[in-house]
């Protein structure tokens, strides 16, 4: 906006910062991305500037590496990331506090999860969640369950609190203000404030001092994303600063991120709000660019304090201008911007940095209640190591869920539906429910499912009804 102060609504910003308490070198970083939104940048990555990306390192083809993984095991740290509310999902407390799979929510397998890589590594793997200050009570209370971790990780925190920052009015570019809830004028920066957070909180500098050299970090919504020894030993053995795992994309993944070249041959990330709106057909193009950032990432703790301390502190990611409203759960109020940042976007700033091939397995993440659905149903299993397997008696690729948002975009709503248990979706292709459907007890899907009703009322399937095909009522 061409008559927007800069540095005078940014005064007005950085009082209201400071008495929030956000330090000095957040303020600063705020700056930075507030001055792109003034001054019209949008972050937009345009097909003129990227190519394909090619042939990668794969996973599934490469040599055993565990050997190396063992030996440098006692190197490395888990940070889950463990910010997000699930806005989307129509929650207001840490999307982690969830059922994921029978009486265990996320958390409660991420725990699990650790303490059982713990016996098999023999060593004390510490876990790090980076909350939002929406979510660090939470954390905190759920960890009381488990008095493994009140013992202490040899002197590293279970957790830390990224960033904080004012939404902004789309009008004027200043903060807004919202007195039904004034916690709402605030958001955390993305994740990829991370990496700020890990130097600002000091966990950084601890991790180094203790030892610590690699991280892997992850979304706390991936049950999917566990350390990997193979993986941790490719990543020691190439010596390389950064490393992101990417997936094939496939028709469920055709709007999510994907990696790319840049013309000089770097990889980079475009997130669908860096795509301009006349080019998503070819940003869709699965054939064309055909691998997806898992968000699963490998840090080189080194490399990462070293690249921090050259640029003043601060990693320059791109900016993402999202466009939402103060309160995400009323559309009535006020437009705002959150200017955020994706942790996989560093791959740019990294010389050096690589991407790796891994199988869909270690990709499981719940963004919408579809995915929840998905998860819930026998579709997946827990095995004894609390990770999340896909079903060997499965025989289709990944299922495509459409709910109806009317019924089905809230948690409590969705859930009101399914009272009675989840369909069997293991013979499910895809499947699409058009009104308000409910569901008995034992129901099994298959094939290609499409469900209707027009009635304007809520309709129920009965137990133990098998559907495939069609179903009107």
């Amino acid at each position: 906006m061409s008559n927007i102060d800069l540095e005078k609504n940014f005064a007005v910003i950085e009082s209201l910062m400071k008495k929030e308490g956000v330090p000095a070198l957040n303020i600063t970083a705020f700056k930075y991305y507030y001055t792109q939104l003034v001054r019209g940048e949008t972050g937009l990555i345009s097909e003129k500037e990227i190519g394909e990306v090619g042939d990668l390192p794969d996973l599934e083809c490469m040599s055993d590496q565990s050997t190396v993984g063992k030996e440098n095991v006692k190197r490395a740290v888990i940070i889950k990331l463990n910010g997000g509310l699930g806005t989307s999902m129509g929650l207001d407390a840490a999307k982690t506090l969830l059922p994921a799979k029978g009486k265990y929510t996320f958390f409660d397998i991420i725990i699990r999860q650790v303490l059982e890589l713990r016996k098999s590594f023999d060593c004390n793997l510490p876990v790090i969640f980076m909350n939002s200050f929406r979510t660090e009570q939470d954390t905190l209370n759920a960890l009381k369950e488990y008095p493994e971790f009140a013992e202490g990780q040899n002197g590293i925190p279970v957790s830390f609190v990224q960033g904080k920052i004012p939404k902004i009015r789309q009008d004027n570019l200043l903060p807004v203000t919202w007195e039904k809830d004034p916690s709402l004028a605030w958001c955390p920066p993305g994740h990829g404030d991370i990496y700020l957070s890990m130097l600002q909180t000091g966990i950084l500098d601890n991790l180094l001092k203790l030892g610590y050299r690699y991280a892997f970090i992850s979304n706390s919504d991936n049950l999917g994303a566990v350390i990997d020894l193979n993986i941790l030993g490719f990543f020691a053995d190439k010596n390389t600063p950064f490393m992101m795992e990417v997936a094939d994309r496939t028709a469920a993944d055709h709007k999510g991120g994907h990696l790319a070249r840049t013309r000089e041959g770097s990889l980079l990330l475009r997130e669908s709000a860096q795509c301009p709106s006349d080019e998503q057909e070819a940003f869709q193009d699965i054939s064309k660019y055909k691998y997806f950032n898992t968000n699963s990432l490998w840090v080189n703790l080194e490399a990462l304090s070293k690249l921090l301390s050259k640029n003043e502190n601060m990693l320059p990611l791109p900016l993402m201008r999202n466009a939402k409203t103060v309160d995400p759960l009323d559309e009535s109020s006020p437009k705002v911007y959150q200017l955020e940042t994706a942790m996989g976007a560093a791959i740019l700033n990294f010389s050096g940095s690589m991407a790796l091939r891994v199988p869909r397995s270690r990709f499981a993440p719940i963004k919408k209640n579809e995915d929840l659905l998905a998860l819930w149903s026998d579709i997946f299993y827990l095995n004894q190591s609390f990770h999340v397997c896909r079903e060997d008696r499965r025989r289709h690729s990944e299922i495509v869920i459409d709910l109806d948002p009317q019924y089905y975009k809230s948690i409590a709503s969705f859930k009101e539906r399914f009272v009675h248990g989840v369909p069997s979706l293991l013979d499910c292709r895809t499947l699409k429910i058009k009104g308000d459907v409910a569901f008995g007890e034992n129901v099994v899907l298959k094939g290609d499912v499409v469900i209707n009703n027009s009635s304007g009322s809520q309709k129920l399937i009965p137990a133990n009804c098998v559907i495939e095909g069609e179903y009107n009522f």
